[in-house]
């Protein structure tokens, strides 16, 4: 079973550099910062086109595209000696986010999706086709920020949300027999819920986050059901204002996914489940209406699928409009 996450608190906008004008700056990054934090699926971006995240923290209305590359290795049988199988899911997610009101905010993915793995004989797979759509809406429950403009304190900001993952992307039941990494797939084939909290801290020009989310996992129409995880992050930041029209913003993190075993007809599936811990580095930069942004992750300690799965690296890309 495979499980992605990569850190996405990508920050910054479009500010002057001007001192009153830094000071809106800072009231807007914690907002921007602290929604849709790394949300991930048990499919190796198969089940969820969120896994890398849900928002970039850029700006309150944007559209764009990012692509979302993860290298994985299975063991294909019971033994140690096993061989392995190689992995790479990609995925490319159209993504927007759109303030419905001043404390509620939406946002709404779609991946596509074209996966590989190569076996000790040389042979490969392939799958490609759309995944599976994600919804999901957060309420703005604390928003504390200094009361005069000439205040340098730090600002705090509570969200609280939920969304719902629709089953878009195929279910392939061949793709779970046998040993081989059962969430090689386009979607999970079922309706999941996800349930968020995220706090933030901007202080000048230095932000931190905290998320945890829960995501509710439901029986699919083959009997399939992937295991409930959790996700965890903190990530911490620095934006520097080039100038009027460009920011730059290096982000630091870590992050965890904890996963209960899969099940299938109402039992558990043996060698599924486990928990991996990350490290990450991120850059982004935004230049008037654009924002690029880069998203690396490596795991430091990892144990998936009682050892039958490993996770080697993910990578994130995007490119943004401001809307």
């Amino acid at each position: 079973m495979n499980k992605i996450i990569i850190y996405m608190c990508l920050l910054g906008g479009l500010f002057s550099a001007k001192a009153n004008d830094l000071l809106e700056v800072e009231s807007d990054c914690i907002w921007k910062n602290t929604e849709f934090e790394y949300f991930c699926d048990t499919c190796g971006c198969g089940g969820n086109g969120g896994s890398m995240g849900f928002g970039t923290g850029l700006n309150n209305n944007f559209v764009g595209l990012r692509y979302i590359g993860q290298k994985y290795r299975s063991r294909d049988g019971i033994f140690d000696n096993s061989p392995w199988v190689n992995e790479n899911f990609n995925t490319v997610q159209a993504w927007g986010k759109f303030p419905v009101s001043k404390r509620v905010l939406l946002n709404a993915l779609l991946p596509y999706h074209f996966h590989n793995r190569t076996f000790a004989d040389n042979t490969e797979q392939r799958i490609e086709g759309v995944g599976d759509a994600t919804v999901l809406a957060y309420y703005l429950l604390l928003s504390q920020t200094p009361d005069s403009l000439v205040s340098i304190g730090a600002e705090h900001t509570l969200q609280i949300g939920g969304g719902v993952k629709v089953p878009t992307g195929s279910f392939d039941a061949a793709n779970i027999e046998g040993t081989v990494n059962p969430s090689f797939q386009l979607g999970t084939g079922s309706w999941d819920y996800l349930f968020a909290t995220n706090y933030g801290v901007v202080h000048r020009n230095w932000g931190l986050s905290a998320s945890v989310n829960y995501t509710l996992k439901t029986e699919n129409s083959t009997n399939y059901q992937f295991g409930n995880q959790w996700n965890l992050t903190l990530n911490t930041y620095k934006t520097y204002y080039v100038s009027n029209t460009i920011s730059l913003t290096p982000q630091v993190g870590l992050g965890s996914e904890i996963f209960s075993e899969n099940k299938e007809f109402g039992l558990k599936v043996s060698d599924t489940g486990g928990e991996v811990y990350f490290a990450r580095l991120g850059f982004e930069t935004n230049y008037k209406r654009y924002s690029f942004g880069i998203s690396s992750m490596l795991p430091i300690s990892q144990n998936l699928n009682n050892g039958k799965v490993e996770v080697k690296n993910r990578v994130s890309l995007y490119l943004n409009i401001n809307i």
